[in-house]
């Protein structure tokens, strides 16, 4: 899929999320790449207790930051946004290229990455299908 498609299909994801969502979305950036970095697999490896390489074919999105519930109104302030990342050539080959089952699966991953941004477990969210 084009980038800029994406973008715009992440874009109208964000927009139609519910207004209360949305405004508690505060120091948080929305990037897209197409393939995470070493760093960020490994991160991610080490945040779900992965063995190295488990996580390559895992990861759609990334969560990076300080989540909403951890934060302290004393101590945080002046931090740089957190950030979510999803990961474009990933979620097109999660998809096998279908581009009808890509918006879906952006808004999805897109949930999963805002529920851990909200303090959200992974067990949680495999819970509620994200």
């Amino acid at each position: 899929m084009e980038i800029n498609r994406f973008r715009r299909i992440v874009a109208q994801a964000i927009d139609k999320l519910p207004d209360e969502f949305r405004a508690a979305l505060e120091n948080i950036e929305v990037v897209v790449e197409d393939w995470p970095t070493d760093e960020e697999l490994d991160f991610f490896e080490e945040r779900e207790d992965l063995d190295e390489g488990e996580g390559d074919d895992l990861l759609l999105g990334l969560y990076q930051g300080t989540p909403l519930n951890q934060r302290s109104t004393l101590f945080y302030s002046g931090e740089l946004p957190d950030k979510i990342t999803l990961f474009r050539k990933a979620i097109e080959e999660y998809c096998a290229s279908d581009e009808h089952a890509m918006p879906e699966e952006i808004r999805r991953t897109l949930l999963h990455e805002i529920g851990h941004y909200f303090g959200i477990e992974e067990d949680r969210l495999k819970d509620l299908g994200y």
